[in-house]
This record gives C-alpha cells, structure tokens and sequence, in this order.
C-alpha cells in the first residue's frame, strides 16, 4: 500500500481519518480557496479537494493523497468559513429555521499514476429556530469560526439541528469516509 497523506491541517479531519485505522501523515496545502465567479458549489467543494491533494503531490511522489473541503449552502448562498463572532451570527441568524446543505467534496489522488477520484457528499439539515441570545451562546461556547456555516457538529452545533438526512454523517463534519473508504478499496487498500 501507498503511504497516505491527509492534505489538511483540520484536527476533525484528522479525527475522522484515525476511525480507520490506517497508518497516515498530514500536512497542510498551500492553495487559494476562493471560489471562482459563479461556480456552482458542488464544482467549488470538488476543485478545491482536488487541488489540495495535488498541492502536496510534488512533496510526496509515491503516496495516495486526501484532500477535502466543505462550504454549507443556504438557498443560494455558499456560507463559507465565518473567521469572526460578528459574521457567524449573520449566518446562524440567515439558518435559524431552515434547511442548510452541506456539501464536502473528497480526494484521493495516487501521486504515483496521477489518477484522482473526486467527489461530492451532500448532507442536510433543517435548522432549529434559533435567537440571538441562544447564537451567541453557542459562538461563545463553540467558537466555531473555522468551520463551514459556523457549525461545530461534532460539538454542541448538533444541538442547533431539529433534523437531519444525508447518506454520511461523516461528511457532516468535513471528511465523508463512506465514499473515501470506495476510493481507497479501489486503489487497493485493505479496510478493515
């Protein structure tokens, strides 16, 4: 088996990748995340998954390489990472009692023949009505401004959902290892 590299410096897609028990390195890409006029979001998520993992292909010629990101999409707004308290209100306060899309886009590309699969894993959820004392509540506990939509679903973000209905809960938190486990196996790696 090829080494496999994480291209992510994200400790939960770290986590996520751990539950397969499959020895890994990561390291950080280097790439410019902004989407490109009036790219749809399933092109976005799927060209910047791809372009991680081929950001460390040169540093690592013989290993299969996975990269991953993820945008939550409201109507036809992309809710990207919010950096600040103020801007994830703003989108807590636009979700509060809708459905939000989750969009992860995945990556394995085999450094050594260049072959990369790509794919998107959609996820969604319908919001909770939500006030402004409960947001902030929340953004103060979870501080979740380097996450997609200011959502920390591995944390208490979960909370903030009234229902859910996607095939990966995984892909929820920016990894979709159902999907990433068919690449793998494709490329010959023995899952347990």
């Amino acid at each position: 088996m090829l080494p496999l590299i994480l291209a992510s410096s994200s400790p939960y897609r770290r986590e996520l990748l751990a539950r397969l028990h499959l020895p890994f390195d990561w390291a950080s890409p280097d790439i410019d995340e902004r989407r490109i006029d009036d790219e749809p979001a399933v092109d976005l998520v799927k060209r910047l998954a791809r372009e991680k993992a081929l950001a460390l292909a040169d540093r690592h010629p013989a290993h299969l390489i996975i990269g991953s990101d993820q945008v939550a999409v409201l109507g036809e707004q992309i809710l990207g990472k919010p950096h600040t308290f103020d801007k994830a209100c703003e989108q807590l306060l636009a979700a509060s009692g809708n459905h939000v899309t989750f969009l992860t886009g995945v990556a394995l590309l085999n450094s050594a023949t260049g072959e990369c699969q790509v794919d998107c894993v959609p996820f969604s959820v319908h919001m909770r009505d939500l006030d402004l004392p409960r947001i902030e509540r929340y953004l103060r506990i979870e501080q979740p401004y380097d996450c997609a939509g200011s959502f920390k679903c591995e944390g208490l973000g979960v909370s903030l959902f009234q229902d859910t209905h996607g095939c990966d809960a995984t892909s929820l938190i920016g990894l979709p290892l159902i999907r990433l486990v068919d690449m793998l196996i494709k490329e010959g790696v023995s899952v347990p």
